[in-house]
């Protein structure tokens, strides 16, 4: 296996165990515009990034302007990062510490708005780490098009075919091999092993070094 001149993370479960956050967030907004979107609805648009996820409910009933329901989330989402706190995967903090202590250099995509990575990487310690972080309000298209991962690259200053892309949804993964990068899934919701396993990425059951090359 080739080492990697770079390290490229989705954020959203696979550096942060946010995503049942997301959920509970989105379920507390919902709830309190009586909208009748159900938790597996929620679940389903996992992946996809705040806008996405918006259309998708939104078709189901409508739902207020985009910005008043961001409004309504972002506070409900930083309400559960501080109770009950947000924590980081091990594995995956790991092999952060492993590329950084051997300069490999890192980044971190995510299909969150910039208000919500930072959010995120704030409240999970990671805010400054990575030199380059993009997120899904910075590219013309969103995961699944390779677009964000592309830009990441180009910012690190290296080839994409040269990146390893770590990714837990069948969307990132489609993304990171859009942008020729080598993919490696982890599989944080058993629901999506199937998928993940016919995706065409390096599937693991947890993160390590050796699984990006290191």
């Amino acid at each position: 296996m080739i080492r990697p001149a770079a390290v490229v993370f989705d954020c959203d479960g696979v550096l942060a165990d946010s995503e049942p956050h997301s959920v509970a967030a989105w379920m507390v907004v919902l709830t309190g515009l009586g909208h009748p979107a159900t938790e597996s609805a929620v679940e389903a648009c996992t992946g996809l990034g705040f806008g996405p996820t918006w259309e998708r409910l939104s078709d189901l009933e409508p739902l207020p302007p985009r910005a008043e329901v961001w409004s309504l989330l972002i506070a409900a989402l930083e309400a559960r990062f501080i109770d009950p706190g947000l924590d980081r995967f091990p594995d995956a903090a790991a092999v952060l510490n492993r590329c950084l202590a051997e300069s490999v250099a890192v980044a971190v995509v995510s299909a969150s708005p910039r208000q919500r990575l930072d959010l995120t990487l704030r409240h999970a310690g990671l805010d400054g780490v990575f030199s380059v972080s993009i997120s899904g309000d910075e590219v013309d298209h969103g995961k699944p098009a390779p677009d964000a991962f592309l830009l990441a690259a180009e910012g690190l200053g290296v080839d994409p075919a040269a990146c390893v892309v770590v990714e837990d949804s069948p969307t990132g993964v489609a993304a990171g091999l859009a942008a020729g990068a080598r993919v490696v899934a982890v599989v944080r919701d058993e629901t999506l092993r199937d998928a993940l396993e016919s995706s065409g990425a390096v599937v693991v059951e947890r993160l390590t070094s050796e699984a990006v090359g290191l």
